[in-house]
């Protein structure tokens, strides 16, 4: 292959994932702070009541997802996915650095929750475009062979960003003590997003337009409503197909802290390592998935692992709730795994259900309607069942039964597909 061509597509793939890392790790680190939040943001009696308010916030980010799918698929699909994706670092670094300086509840009162909703929404708006234009762009970026793995490096750089985030997260805890980081320390997280802001965009400026988008935008013209009827069954497949993979990732890699340290009573620090290294398989799983998705096929491989979760999420929980670290760590390594699994052919798959023009639209209006419905509610759910379940499995159960709807998804689209 020619020199230039490798160093082109090197160039284009880095434009095109690292936003993603800039993108998750400031909207993540939100959510592995949230006991801290809770206590600046929100003081109750009711440590529970605190962490549902907290999460809440974190669900009104989710919800403006498919408004963010809507209002970015319109730019990227009709003036390019490289305009759109540099407009989304800059609606999510503002917010996130401003987070990083505002006033607590003790000097505002609630207008620091308020505040808190509002730059969250913007947030929400802007990841809801990120990640699909990352995901439409890497696709059409990749030779035939390639589109599974090149589809899957979007994930791996969200990914990425969160696992920044627990690293930034975990150090600055060991080193500062608790005692700091609820006094001041819990914002330099929120503040060193403008680093990642300024790498983003100096490598996105860098990227050429896809080829593919180019070639499609001159044969047909863009209209929102098309999108949105003429493709409405798959998109309403796409959010039920992804259901568990959305649901999976947000309690285990999100919610799992605090789900160890405020209710299982492991201690922050430990449960935020653990979450770590979980993380760091899921890093390497899903490009490996991705990969193995241009051998035998997405659908196939997201069978496979939807089937693993289903039988084993139960066990695994119960291991979670043992008191050795070794134990919680096997059961979310394996977590991690069979989410990797699932993830890595996602990309690719969700790609190449929609033609070119509309790709963008459809895309971010079916995924950012399931994450905004299932993911970004996961970690308000699933505390909530506990509460009022009184049942450390609850969180299992509601796995268990999107398990079933995607599985049910996934085998109609096998039958279907050539």
């Amino acid at each position: 292959m020619n020199p230039k061509i490798n160093k082109k597509l090197l160039k284009n793939s880095l434009g095109g994932v690292v936003g993603n890392v800039m993108e998750w790790y400031d909207f993540a680190v939100f959510g592995f702070l949230a006991p801290i939040i809770t206590l600046e943001f929100f003081p109750n009696d009711s440590k529970l009541t605190g962490l549902i308010l907290t999460y809440g916030i974190f669900a009104t980010g989710y919800m403006m997802r498919p408004l963010g799918g809507i209002f970015f698929g319109y730019i990227g699909d009709k003036l390019g996915r490289k305009k759109a994706l540099i407009l989304s670092i800059f609606m999510m670094a503002i917010p996130t650095v401003l987070i990083g300086v505002m006033p607590t509840y003790d000097q505002i009162g609630i207008y620091a929750a308020l505040l808190l909703i509002l730059l969250r929404m913007i947030q929400g708006l802007s990841v809801g475009g990120e990640l699909i234009g990352s995901v439409s762009f890497m696709v059409e970026i990749a030779s035939q062979k390639q589109k599974g793995f090149l589809g899957s490096l979007t994930l791996t750089s969200a990914i990425g960003g969160l696992l920044l985030g627990s690293t930034i997260v975990t150090v600055l805890g060991s080193l500062l003590g608790e005692n700091v980081m609820h006094s001041w320390g819990w914002r330099i997280p929120f503040l060193l997003g403008i680093f990642i802001l300024a790498i983003g965009l100096w490598l996105r400026e860098g990227m050429s337009e896809s080829p593919e988008f180019l070639t499609k935008k001159e044969e047909t013209d863009f209209h929102l409503p098309t999108a949105i009827i003429k493709e409405k069954y798959k998109i309403l497949q796409l959010s039920a197909m992804i259901s568990l993979t959305t649901i999976a990732s947000y309690i285990m890699f999100v919610w799992m802290p605090t789900y160890l340290s405020d209710i299982i009573k492991h201690p922050l620090h430990n449960a935020l390592l653990l979450n770590t290294y979980a993380m760091i398989v899921l890093l390497f799983s899903i490009p490996l998935a991705g990969y193995f998705s241009d051998k035998i096929g997405r659908v196939r491989m997201m069978i496979y692992a939807t089937i693993s979760m289903l039988i084993l999420v139960y066990p695994l929980f119960l291991l979670l709730q043992q008191g050795e670290w070794y134990m919680v760590l096997v059961a979310q390594i394996t977590f991690a795994l069979i989410v990797g699994f699932l993830q890595g052919p996602m990309p690719s798959l969700m790609a190449e259900m929609f033609p070119v023009n509309i790709r963008y639209t459809s895309i971010g209006i079916g995924y950012n309607f399931s994450v905004a419905l299932l993911g970004g509610t996961a970690p308000i759910i699933a505390t909530w069942l506990i509460k009022i379940t009184n049942n450390l499995m609850a969180p299992a159960f509601y796995m268990m039964f999107f398990a079933l709807l995607s599985l049910g998804v996934l085998l109609q689209q096998h039958k279907t597909s050539t």
